[in-house]
């Protein structure tokens, strides 16, 4: 049913998303088995591009072993073989699938939390030093836990990667235009009321060029100006944990109030990671109309067309962010039903619609 897209969709990841040139360096990561029809075809893709392709295999399996069996000096020690993936590489491209979303559920919090740091300091490379592109391949676990049935997940998938991406550019690129030289943007919906400044910062698309699917326009925020509050109705989702009923404030840039109603501890400990992890160092519109259903995969779930979304901790520079952090957390507002954006005063987004 699906396995003739598999060449597609590596073609549009090699060919556009990540611009794969002769002699590049291309590091592939294949993080479950299920990903290895979508390795072996972007594998094939690189190589006929003239590129040299390593690949390395990241199972969260592994992390689970660490985990539960290694101590604080291993879980913090920076792996050095990824760690110089980021220097040799020109372009990085990483399939992730999630088969158990509690994998790390028993894990101490304080374990869980080391990782997440050591593994943001990568994340930080991968973004520094490469042309990147990640993807949330769908699996039957992935399914289960979106309440739907595999197919209908993986046509979602599809139907949300491969698409007029460069129609999609040029629509988002007009609503980014338009944004670009604002000066402030306040947020109002259930139980909240935020608002920012984004003077001299920088509006960006993604349109598949760093993750795929792609659908997003995004800045960050000016950090000391973050005033008021925000409600999440959707869990959070970080290292296999669920976060129900996020309740953040801040005053001034300072966060004043952090809750959950579920894996409050280990959220409360996330975002105390570092002195950055507490601040936003993203703001965004998720854009994709393929992509209208939760199925609690980051990757997925903030490029659905008609929410917003903020990301705790470190800031992109494309947007002229400063925000320094290990975490880079997105966690996914739905606006499609009540919820309304201001820019510099005017209603400029109202239930999950873009009014300009």
């Amino acid at each position: 049913m699906i396995n003739y897209r598999w060449s597609e969709l590596a073609d549009v990841l090699i060919s556009f998303s990540l611009e794969v040139k002769k002699d590049e360096n291309v590091m592939l990561v294949m993080r479950e088995i299920e990903a290895f029809p979508l390795i072996c075809a972007l594998y094939e893709k690189a190589i006929l591009a003239g590129a040299h392709v390593q690949v390395q295999f990241l199972s969260d399996e592994f992390n689970r072993i660490l985990l539960k069996n290694g101590t604080m000096e291993q879980i913090c020690k920076e792996p050095g073989i990824e760690s110089y993936s980021m220097e040799w590489a020109d372009v990085y491209c990483a399939v992730r699938s999630v088969k158990n979303l509690a994998q790390l559920s028993d894990v101490e919090n304080e374990k869980l939390v080391a990782l997440r740091q050591t593994m943001g300091k990568i994340s930080a490379k991968r973004t520094a030093n490469t042309r990147w592109c990640l993807i949330p391949l769908p699996t039957p676990e992935m399914a289960v836990e979106a309440k739907m049935p595999y197919e209908t997940l993986m046509n979602m998938f599809f139907d949300g990667c491969i698409q007029d991406w460069k129609a999609m550019n040029k629509e988002l690129s007009r609503i980014k235009d338009l944004l670009q030289g604002s000066k402030t943007v306040r947020i109002v919906g259930n139980e909240t009321d935020l608002s920012f400044s984004v003077d001299g910062m920088l509006w960006a698309v993604d349109t598949a060029e760093c993750n795929m699917p792609g659908g997003e326009v995004y800045t960050a925020p000016v950090t000391n100006t973050v005033n008021g509050k925000i409600y999440f109705e959707h869990p959070g989702v970080l290292g296999g944990r669920l976060v129900k009923d996020i309740r953040l404030e801040w005053e001034n840039g300072a966060l004043t109030h952090a809750s959950a109603s579920e894996n409050e501890e280990f959220f409360l400990e996330t975002i105390h990671m570092d002195e950055g992890a507490e601040r936003i160092g993203e703001f965004a519109f998720g854009t994709n109309p393929a992509i209208d259903q939760w199925c609690n995969d980051i990757l997925m779930d903030e490029k659905m067309g008609g929410t917003i979304h903020i990301a705790l901790g470190r800031a992109y520079k494309e947007n002229n962010g400063v925000n320094q952090s290990a975490l880079h957390w997105d966690i996914i507002k739905d606006t499609r039903q009540f919820g309304e954006v201001y820019v510099d005063g005017k209603l400029i987004f109202k239930n999950g619609e873009f009014l300009i």
